[in-house]
């Protein structure tokens, strides 16, 4: 395992400055993926269960433990909505060249549900999302609908956009995640979380370290608080800033128990976003210990795992996750590798 403060260095580009563009595009959408299977049979137990049941820290993929809340009967690998949706967006990005309609992707959420729901699967929308799609449904046009969404679902998916979108431009970047948020998280504090993300994964595509993506994130961030509808909740950017410098001397033991503690690692925005960049700046160097480390937290842990991974897979490339780590994943039948590769022609466009 590569030593994390050897990771960064002061030209903030990271210490893999020979991984390709592409990789690192492919990266982010892997990271994303093996974040969320790290996190699908730890998502909604207590820090506590978590350790009686697997010990300080996950080592690798488990199954879900058959009184699990949502995924009893999982096996190790199996993806969650964090990812299945964001391949979903991915999928809209890819055929709108670039762009998001709102109401393709509220009718495209709902399908997703209804499919999901035929399947016996319990891990359903969200609550922004499920309130946004039924008033939708209801007839509530769809730039008005997100109104009240001020949880992480639109953070949780929003790395394609990350891939397709350059962060050398922020305004635009901004843009392009309200467009990708607007009818299930248009307020303030999500649309803010949401562009903290995807800005940190267009950074490190660009070649930045953990670092500067972080930087990048935080201005994106204070920029999208500017957008859609006012809601109240703790500044994601300055959370993010100071989520960030509480864990950078910590080991990750310490640091699971601290973000744990003092983040939080609820649906907010606010927490979980925080969280994610927490996680990040304790194991900046190695993406997959990033995963395992945001896995094993708690809460909402396969979302803050998904958006860890996304963000350093997307500042070390693909490269930096164990060959059987990518196997596992592989096995849900995503196809990540042509949508990543897709999405950043976009980039290119």
């Amino acid at each position: 395992m590569q030593d994390g403060n050897a990771a960064t260095r002061q030209d903030g580009k990271g210490a893999g400055t020979h991984v390709r563009p592409q990789d690192r595009a492919r990266g982010a959408l892997y990271g994303l993926a093996i974040g969320d299977a790290l996190g699908m049979p730890t998502q909604l137990l207590s820090r506590r269960q978590i350790t009686d049941r697997w010990g300080p820290l996950l080592t690798g993929f488990e199954a879900a433990p058959d009184d699990h809340p949502i995924a009893a009967g999982l096996p190790a690998g199996t993806v969650t909505d964090d990812t299945e949706q964001a391949v979903l967006l991915a999928r809209l990005i890819i055929g709108g060249r670039g762009l998001v309609d709102p109401g393709q992707l509220a009718t495209a959420l709902l399908g997703w549900e209804r499919e999901m729901a035929a399947r016996g699967s319990l891990d359903l929308l969200g609550p922004s999302t499920k309130r946004a799609i039924e008033a939708v449904a209801g007839g509530t046009p769809p730039a008005e609908a997100g109104s009240h969404g001020d949880t992480n679902g639109a953070a949780m998916r929003i790395t394609p956009v990350g891939i397709a979108a350059a962060a050398n431009n922020l305004p635009t970047l901004v843009d392009r995640v309200q467009q990708a948020s607007i009818v299930t998280h248009n307020t303030s504090v999500a649309l803010a979380g949401a562009a903290a993300v995807a800005a940190a994964v267009s950074a490190g595509i660009d070649g930045a370290d953990v670092a500067a993506a972080t930087a990048k994130a935080i201005a994106a961030a204070r920029l999208a608080a500017g957008r859609g509808h006012w809601t109240a909740g703790a500044d994601v950017a300055a959370r993010i800033d100071w989520a960030a410098s509480l864990v950078a001397e910590a080991g990750p033991r310490q640091a699971a128990d601290v973000i744990y503690t003092l983040v939080g690692t609820s649906l907010a925005t606010q927490e979980s976003v925080p969280a994610a960049f927490a996680v990040l700046s304790a194991v900046p160097g190695d993406p997959w210990q990033a995963c395992l480390l945001a896995a094993s937290l708690g809460g909402d842990c396969d979302t803050i795992a998904a958006m860890a991974g996304a963000i350093g897979g997307a500042c070390h490339g693909l490269a930096a996750f164990p060959p059987h780590a990518i196997e596992t994943v592989d096995r849900n039948g995503l196809d990540l590798t042509p949508l990543a590769d897709s999405l950043f022609k976009l980039r290119k466009s």
